[in-house]
């Protein structure tokens, strides 16, 4: 009988009956202690009660700042029951008057508490769970390292032990109806204790004083970041397989090692490892063997070295029985099976004519699968030795401090002090409150008396955002004609002009109009910087020139406005502003995004479920990198990737395809994660372009040039010769890896008339060489 006419047992009722009479629960999670939980999860209560909501206060911290307290306002509070330890005033949940009020929702401070001995149940989570399968829904607070499994991780990268007296098990995030994430930037933080607004007794009394530097508040707010990426990627990951969709997402990487028992197992894993790190990847270490085989004594011991090495990194090693006669199927549909997006390989051993005739694994894979990478590691074991590791970390160079700087390095350093500071709040997608947040700082500095204007708005109709505009000082747009209609934009001039200490700026993203000063908004914004006027603005993730590739894939839109890179980059500050896909689509339902009669389309294209998992992942892992990037920089910690290579120099070989634009933007993101020196390599086979092929070469040209990359055009007297050039390149630059392209031509074409790709993978042995998936 089909699964859907099957009837349903007696305990499969009672457990649907019992579900749609439980509670839910929001967790509200943060990097550290004046994150701003509580004052959230107030503004929340609020918000819900003049929704209609009967919700109550069950737990607020009494150690919070007097402005998050002024949100208790007319939110009735149940009084805790107040209990000593140590010396130590301690607050439960009054559960017996919780029950007796009965609300639908109840706020609850700090999920890791632990409550008093003669307590029904032992901690505040026993007590959270019990009140939501009684029927009342919970929004609750919680630090990251206050989560068992990252308390662990935290002391380890910043050296110091966290004296947390009771934590709460990893898959607290899971069981949650929903979380969202305060991304706070550690300049915030400590400007809040500063100023008082993160009580110092609290500080003082939880042992808590080392977590407030600089370096220790960004890395707990990059393992929020990546651990709420994780979470969100294990939803993406059931709800494309509930839709049936099959292969990567887009938004996150799986790295796939092939390894045999052999001297360079160890090589590949360490180079995986490496890569997943800086990838911010998933690790999969795979030995495919054939079945009955027997290994011999050398094999053994290879593979007790490479299973130890595998536990001191915490990877996971499988080993898979070959079931096809074709290995490279049965690496393709492992890596098919598990959403890998880069194999990782050794080196073939066969000669150029083995491989025409008997074809290698590598080409063997490529021919089997287009849509994922392929990484081929350098055999260096001919120049140093079987035993050399390429993932070496060298020393940096160390400048002079005695040495006087020039001239042109003094007025570079003179500009960099005259120059505005450069905020901007980052969105998965539209109406996750960007604006909002942004209007709501801007009136925090006017009144601590900052000098802020509102240089450019856009309120979407959204009322909530609008009444935040309050008292702040509008700069007048002007208006410009064009095309018979007069259109409004952002005066540069006048801000200029008008000098504010700070001004705000909507929608980095957007295009001017045709004839104006600046081809984009971002452009006038670095102008305002350079007249030395700090600005604070928004944007979305899927804005970001190198991730466009990414994006069009998770949503079928190619996103036609961009934000180079390098605009991130020069940033003082990045803060995510995160928002659950289930609510922002409620508020999409509710007509607080777009208005009602573009709301349906919207649910039905861009803000499909999927889509929203998929982009809020991207966001969370962007930023988590942009952390650990700016970490790095300090020279004071390593960030929680890992080390890097020094010393990379990556060589992205074109054609004049339109997918060379993707290659750029792979190549762009790989060498800024490696701190790499880049070159895009183009070699002209032919005396003249025609007109198509010009207007492809200045594209590639621009993008290198907006990514900050080099590019190269060089000639060759014929196609057989475009190898012998770039080799040439690769050599007088000293590359360390290649990135090129899938080839376009059948095995036949690449018999008769050989394959660019063929030849480097030949010629290039020395070198790491990446097979971007087409």
């Amino acid at each position: 009988m089909p699964q859907q006419f099957r009837r349903k047992t007696p305990d499969e009722i009672l457990q649907f009956i019992s579900n749609i009479q439980k509670g839910r629960l929001k967790i509200i999670l943060g990097a550290v202690s004046g994150s701003g939980k509580t004052y959230h999860l107030l503004l929340e209560g609020n918000d819900l009660k003049r929704r209609g909501i009967d919700v109550v206060v069950g737990f607020v911290s009494s150690s919070s700042s007097p402005k998050t307290l002024e949100q208790l306002g007319g939110l009735e509070v149940i009084p805790s029951i107040e209990w000593e330890h140590n010396r130590q005033l301690r607050q439960d949940l009054n559960m017996k008057d919780i029950y007796k009020r009965n609300p639908e929702v109840v706020l609850v401070d700090q999920l890791a508490h632990q409550n008093q001995p003669s307590a029904k149940n032992p901690t505040r989570l026993e007590d959270v769970k019990e009140l939501i399968r009684n029927g009342i829904s919970v929004i609750t607070t919680i630090n990251i390292y206050e989560l068992k499994g990252v308390k662990e991780v935290a002391e380890h990268l910043m050296k110091i032990p966290l004296l947390v007296e009771v934590t709460v098990p990893e898959d607290t995030l899971t069981q949650a109806d929903e979380v969202r994430l305060l991304d706070v930037t550690p300049e915030v933080i400590l400007k809040r204790l500063q100023e008082e607004r993160i009580e110092e007794k609290y500080v003082q009394t939880t042992g808590h004083v080392q977590l407030f530097n600089q370096d220790n508040l960004a890395v707990l707010r990059e393992l929020s970041l990546r651990f709420l990426a994780g979470e969100v990627e294990e939803d993406l990951t059931e709800y494309r397989e509930q839709e049936g969709l099959l292969g990567p997402s887009g938004a996150s990487e799986q790295v796939l090692v092939c390894v045999q028992y052999h001297w360079n197992g160890s090589i590949l894993i360490r180079r995986g490892d490496q890569i997943a790190k800086r990838l911010g990847a998933e690790l999969f270490i795979v030995c495919f063997i054939p079945p009955q085989k027997k290994l011999s004594k050398e094999e053994e011991t290879f593979k007790k070295s490479m299973q130890k090495l595998i536990n001191k990194l915490n990877g996971k090693f499988e080993e898979v029985t070959i079931k096809r006669d074709d290995v490279a199927e049965e690496i393709v549909a492992y890596a098919m099976a598990h959403y890998i997006t880069r194999i990782i390989l050794g080196q073939s051993k066969r000669t150029r004519w083995e491989e025409i005739i008997h074809r290698s694994i590598f080409n063997k894979i490529l021919r089997k699968t287009k849509n994922i990478d392929v990484f081929i590691v350098a055999d260096r074991s001919e120049v140093h030795g079987e035993r050399v590791i390429p993932a070496i970390q060298s020393k940096k160079k160390q400048k002079n401090p005695y040495r006087r700087l020039s001239s042109a390095e003094m007025q570079e350093k003179i500009k960099g002090i005259k120059r505005g500071t450069l905020k901007i709040y980052i969105g998965a997608a539209p109406g996750v409150g960007k604006t909002y947040t942004m209007l709501r700082e801007a009136n925090q500095l006017k009144k601590d008396e900052i000098d802020v204007v509102i240089g450019l708005l856009e309120t979407h109709g959204r009322k909530e955002t609008a009444y935040q505009v309050g008292s702040l000082e509008i700069v007048p747009r002007k208006s410009v004609p064009y095309k018979n209609v007069i259109l409004e934009e952002m005066d540069l001039e006048a801000i200029i002009t008008r000098n504010p200490e700070v001004v705000l700026v909507d929608e980095l993203a957007h295009s001017n109009i045709p004839g104006s000063k600046n081809q984009k908004r971002f452009e006038d914004v670095l102008e305002i910087l350079n007249a030395g006027i700090s600005v604070i603005s928004t944007m979305n993730i899927q804005h970001v020139e190198s991730l466009n590739d990414s994006v069009e894939q998770i949503t079928g839109v190619c996103v036609r406005e961009t934000v180079p890179d390098k605009v991130l980059h020069l940033a003082d500050e990045l803060e995510l502003i995160d928002l659950s896909p289930t609510a922002l689509r409620q508020r999409m339902q509710d007509g607080n995004i777009y208005a009602m009669d573009k709301v349906e389309q919207s649910l039905n294209n861009f803000f499909k479920t999927r889509n929203l998992i998929a982009l809020r992942e991207l966001a969370l892992r962007e930023l988590a990198d942009d952390v650990d990037e700016r970490l790095e920089s300090l020279d004071r910690k390593e960030g929680v990737r890992g080390p890097w290579r020094n010393e990379e120099i990556i060589f992205v070989c074109v054609n004049l395809r339109p997918d060379s634009e993707r290659l750029i933007r792979r190549g762009f993101r790989i060498a800024y994660r490696l701190k790499a020196n880049w070159y895009v390599v183009y070699v002209k086979d032919q005396p003249t372009l025609s007109d198509e092929q010009e207007i492809i070469l200045n594209k590639i040209q621009n993008l290198t040039n907006r990514l900050g990359g080099n590019f190269e055009l060089y000639a060759a007297a014929n196609h057989r010769l475009v190898v012998t050039e770039i080799m040439k390149q690769l050599e007088d630059k000293k590359a360390t890896q290649v990135i090129i392209g899938h080839s376009a031509r059948t095995r036949w074409q690449e018999i008769k008339k050989g394959s660019v790709v063929a030849h480097i993978l030949s010629k290039a042995r020395h070198l790491d060489i990446l097979v971007v998936a087409d």
